[in-house]
């Protein structure tokens, strides 16, 4: 029904509502009440019915869709009501000197139970008598909270989705064998294989939208125990901004199962380093560096340069941002390779950005054992380079974006990283440049990371490789290791090196086990094969050594290491003395340096 039609019905309807209110509330009372006044009776019924529409528009009570009616709408009821019988009783007053209390309650009574019963008929009858005919598959609904409510609601009534909620589970035993729209909560998490088997449920729903990592990785594992198509709801904050509807369900993602939280960080105080300044992100065109480039334009910086030594890269980076942000942020997109220390001196200099952002490096670990020397010309000489450059252009803050595989490391990636964060920690001990750098651990979806090679093997079959099955690695997202990045900006005061507390470590086993069955094949459809640990690889990774650990956090769920004093003769006389040295002597020099051990091989690399 239009807006045109729907109004004039709904006030003739109340019309009728009011006037029969207060004639039959008069009546009723009639053969206890010792007056007939037909003129008061009469102004008080036109009163009443001027109020009521008066406080029926001013409350949009003629805007509701009253099926979809609920608690908020009969409070709005219950207002208008009563102020247009507090209206009426005013001018009874006023013109009568009494006040007819009896009446004007029964007529109040009256009135809330024809209004009130005028609106909630209609949802009661679309409810009743409009539900969907199409099939629909049995669905089990975890979480009996407002957002399973939620969603279980929209699922009964909408014809969009062929989903029929038919039984909660939840874990608060307050809630056991309630019923929301006639769906009974039956049991807890651990009842879930039982349920489905037993009510053959084809669906399994994750409706917790404020559901931690830790408990949604324990329901998954006992979700996926059943043969049910598994599925999550969107998080609150999506549905809050309308971004999607409560029934716009998702996949289970890898990323919902690390068994840890995300880091929320300090908005406003990055705000204020970022928004209308200059800043740059050296590797735009990576994983890293271009999301980091998408997360700085959502506090927009006056101007961005996106330098990178990859064309292709650094034009699709620079035409998506572009798309969003051109009207707000001067987007310069820059080819240059940061091993060449003219050019990055004149891309410095020319812009002057007031924060630099150094994500350019190779990462690799078995493609760096066999190409030590470009490792050491990107991940040493390209950080030396880009930090000499701050540091003489008077840039306030550097950030070297570093990796776990930093911390006592046995190949040459991690020695290069190592060594990266030694010359910025030097240089912070004499420059203005606030030089700090954050190490943090495997990131999903990267280029060479495990996740994108894992999704390749499963969609031709399979097998999917692990090279060993006890080995274990710290994760998070890009966006999340993002954030981390910037946030660290803010809280560089010069010379450390932050870390996230990423929680506890992951086996690279099980994370292709839940990779294979979130791809919908079981683990006898897709083979796991163990190819042996590759050179140069860990067991395990570390995010501080022994020397660095400090227990206090400098910000929730990110620590700062101890600085390690470094001698800076010895770090720039054996970087001069790689450019000369063999592959294998730069190999043991590398690895040396990086883990501080004053051997006979690191006095003769002097």
């Amino acid at each position: 029904m239009t807006y045109q039609k729907r109004v004039p019905l709904l006030m003739l309807l109340d019309s009728v509502i009011v006037m029969l209110s207060i004639y039959a509330g008069y009546y009723i009372l009639h053969p206890y009440s010792n007056f007939y006044n037909s003129k008061l009776l009469l102004v008080s019924s036109l009163v009443l019915l001027a109020s009521h529409h008066i406080f029926a528009l001013r409350y949009r009570l003629y805007l509701k869709a009253w099926e979809y009616a609920s608690v908020g709408e009969m409070i709005i009821i219950a207002k208008a009501v009563t102020f247009s019988i507090a209206t009426t009783g005013l001018v009874q007053l006023i013109g009568a000197g009494h006040v007819h209390i009896r009446v004007l309650l029964m007529t109040w009574m009256l009135h809330m139970l024809l209004i009130g019963g005028s609106r909630f008929s209609w949802r009661m009858y679309r409810d009743r008598f409009m539900q969907p005919t199409c099939k629909k598959k049995q669905t089990l609904i975890v979480g009996a909270g407002s957002g399973g409510a939620t969603l279980a609601r929209q699922l009964i009534y909408s014809n969009d989705v062929d989903l029929m909620p038919v039984a909660f589970v939840d874990d608060d035993p307050r809630k056991y064998m309630l019923e929301m729209y006639g769906i009974k909560v039956c049991g807890g998490i651990d009842d879930i294989p039982a349920l489905v088997e037993r009510m053959k449920i084809e669906h399994i729903i994750i409706a917790i939208p404020s559901l931690s990592r830790r408990k949604a990785r324990r329901i998954y594992e006992v979700c996926s125990q059943t043969e049910a198509e598994i599925k999550i709801m969107p998080l609150l904050e999506d549905v809050m901004t309308g971004k999607v509807e409560v029934s716009a369900l998702r996949n289970v993602e890898v990323e919902d199962l690390l068994g840890r939280d995300t880091v929320e960080l300090d908005i406003s105080t990055i705000s204020q380093s970022i928004t209308g300044e200059t800043v740059l992100v050296t590797g735009a065109g990576g994983s890293i560096g271009s999301e980091i480039c998408r997360q700085l334009c959502k506090f927009h910086p006056k101007k961005m340069i996106l330098l990178g030594h990859g064309e292709y890269s650094i034009y699709k980076i620079d035409m998506e941002l572009r798309k969003e942000y051109s009207e707000h942020i001067e987007l310069v997109p820059v080819i240059a390779d940061v091993q060449d220390p003219q050019r990055m001196q004149e891309v410095i200099g020319e812009h002057k950005p007031r924060v630099i952002y150094h994500a350019a490096a190779h990462k690799h670990v078995p493609l760096m054992e066999g190409n030590p020397r470009e490792a050491v010309k990107n991940n040493i000489f390209g950080t030396k380079n880009v930090a000499e450059a701050a540091d003489i252009h008077g840039v306030d803050t550097f950030v070297l974006i570093s990796t776990d595989k930093a911390v006592n490391p046995p190949n040459v990636m991690g020695a290069t990283k190592r060594i990266a964060e030694m010359i910025i920690q030097t240089m912070a001990k004499e420059s203005e440049t606030k030089f700090v750098a954050v190490r943090f651990g495997n990131v999903l979806g990267s280029r060479g990371s495990v996740i994108p090679l894992f999704k390749k093997q499963i969609e031709v079959g399979g097998p999917v490789t692990v090279t060993h099955p006890d080995m274990t690695r710290y994760f998070m997202t890009i966006p999340e290791a993002s954030r981390l990045v910037i946030q660290a900006g803010t809280l560089a005061r010069g010379g450390e090196v932050f870390v996230l507390d990423m929680g506890e470590p992951v086996k690279i086993s099980d994370l292709a086990k839940n990779l294979i069955t979130l791809s919908g094949y079981s683990l006898d459809e897709i083979e796991i094969e163990y190819t042996g640990i590759r050179p140069g690889e860990k067991m395990f990774e570390e995010l501080l050594n022994e020397n660095e650990v400090q227990e206090e956090q400098v910000f929730p769920k990110i620590h700062v290491g101890k600085a390690d004093p470094i001698d800076k003769q010895d770090l720039y006389g054996v970087i001069e003395r790689l450019k000369e040295m063999s592959i294998d002597e730069m190999k043991g020099t590398l690895v040396t340096m990086a883990n501080r051990k004053r051997t006979r091989e690191l006095q003769v690399a002097r």
